[in-house]
Parts: C-alpha cells; sequence; structure tokens
C-alpha cells in the first residue's frame, strides 16, 4: 500500500556531501513523520533523523549541524542533506515513514553511503 524508494547514496571522501532521497506513494505525504535511521556494520540501527508533519525536527547528536532533514511535499519526497561527512557516517541509510490512516510505519529498502579516509 505504501512503498519508499530510497536513492542517492554512494561512495564519498572525508569532507565531502551527499543528498539521499526518499520518494513515497501510496499515503497522504503531508501528514506522514517521516524519519531516516542508518545501520553501520556490526551496530544497533540508529536514528539519524526526524521530520514531523508540522515542520520539526530532530537530530542525533553525532549528525548535529551536518545532517539536515526536509521534504517537498508536491514530490512526495524526503530528502536527507549529508555535509562534512566522515567515515564513521558510512552505514545503510533507511527512509522511514508513519502513516497516521494505516496506523504503522513503513520502510525504505536502503541505500548504501561510504565514506572514505
Amino acid at each position: 500500500q505504501v512503498r519508499l524508494v530510497e536513492s542517492g547514496g554512494g561512495l564519498v571522501q572525508t569532507g565531502g556531501s551527499l543528498r539521499l532521497s526518499c520518494a513515497a506513494s501510496g499515503s497522504i505525504f503531508e501528514l506522514n513523520t517521516m524519519k531516516w535511521y542508518r545501520q553501520a556494520p556490526g551496530k544497533q540501527r540508529e536514528l539519524v533523523a526526524v521530520l514531523q508533519s508540522g515542520g520539526s525536527t530532530n537530530y542525533a547528536e553525532s549528525v548535529k549541524g551536518r545532517f539536515t532533514i526536509s521534504r517537498d511535499n508536491a514530490k512526495n519526497t524526503v530528502y536527507l542533506q549529508m555535509n562534512n561527512l566522515r567515515p564513521e557516517d558510512t552505514a545503510v541509510y533507511y527512509c522511514n515513514a508513519f502513516v497516521p490512516v494505516f496506523l504503522r510505519d513503513f520502510w525504505g529498502q536502503g541505500t548504501q553511503v561510504t565514506v572514505s579516509s
């Protein structure tokens, strides 16, 4: 019913930037709470950024000041702008949407971000 398609991952050097995109379909996008998670090898999945439907944002301390979550309602897309990337940012990044009309959340398949030193 709800599908999330992620893109924008890749290989970047330390200090570089990437913008991840998550295109959503099958829901009222404007009412969804959007999140980005990441999971590095051997580590637990961690919450990176949250964007409420009303515009409030929250970030993990490790990315605060470097990452920005935003959405384009016309394109049904949420973004994660990642600047000043570090090797410790290397992980699979997952898009998540809580959809109130279905009373549950949905996940994308993940996109790999690799930051070389």
